[in-house]
């Protein structure tokens, strides 16, 4: 069974940091391609940055600069991304969505939970 489990939501200050974490298991980790989503309130759920097998990285530009995405081995089923968020702005305030594709195949920018992997979601909300 594939799990993908988000951690590290919460509430921060405009300015602030804040580190969100992705545990992966079930599936080969070292040949998956990884995402991160985001869903703000009233908007339509977007890419915010990926990592493939490779460790190449993508970032919508809104975030480029303030997030670092990367990722970690702990096995051949399993592992964990991680998404530092830097320098967070009251437009960051969604909730993220951690998305795994065993084939890194590559992602939409719009949310396609039918494809590949994708965790519950953990909420940030930034405050002015």
């Amino acid at each position: 069974e594939v799990r993908v489990v988000e951690s590290g939501g919460g509430a921060v200050q405009a300015g602030g940091s804040l580190r969100l974490s992705c545990a992966v298991s079930g599936l080969p980790f070292s040949s998956s391609g990884m995402a991160w989503y985001r869903q703000a309130p009233g908007h339509e759920c977007e890419l915010v940055a990926t990592i493939s097998r490779r460790e190449t990285t993508t970032y919508i530009d809104s975030v480029k600069g303030r997030f670092v995405v990367s990722r970690h081995g702990r096995g051949r089923e399993s592992g964990d991304v991680s998404l530092d968020m830097n320098t967070v702005k009251p437009e960051d305030t969604a909730v993220y969505y951690c998305a795994a594709d065993a084939l890194d195949i590559g992602w939409d920018r719009r949310c396609r939970k039918s494809f590949g992997y994708w965790g519950q979601g953990t909420q940030v909300t930034v405050s002015s």
